[in-house]
């Protein structure tokens, strides 16, 4: 009977947006680094640099950072790269010089 219902059944409603390769934040980087170049184009025009040179120097960037962007998705997925930041931002070790917080847990437990 729900054979001929007129709504129709959205099948990505979890998944996250792709952009020709591009995952989750990597096309949030990528309007940035658009963004940013436009504004170095403008800074370089806007102080005498030749048109040539303004987009040779935003050109080559573009192509560099988009590269650096791409084999970031590529290699890290959609959230890869937020857990490789956050595994190198774990101490790799804890040093306590005093016994100052030992002795704090220990008197409010009821004197161990």
């Amino acid at each position: 009977m729900m054979n001929n219902s007129i709504y129709q059944i959205n099948k990505g409603i979890n998944k996250s947006i792709e952009f020709q390769g591009l995952r989750a934040q990597y096309i949030w980087y990528f309007g940035g680094m658009v963004l940013l170049l436009l504004v170095l184009f403008a800074v370089l025009y806007i102080a005498g640099a030749g048109t040539i040179i303004c987009l040779a120097v935003v050109g080559g960037s573009g192509v560099f950072i988009s590269i650096k962007i791409f084999s970031l998705s590529h290699r890290y997925g959609e959230y890869g790269l937020m857990k490789a930041i956050a595994k190198k931002r774990v101490p790799k070790v804890l040093k306590s010089y005093s016994r100052r917080s030992f002795q704090h847990l220990s008197s409010t437990e009821g004197g161990i």
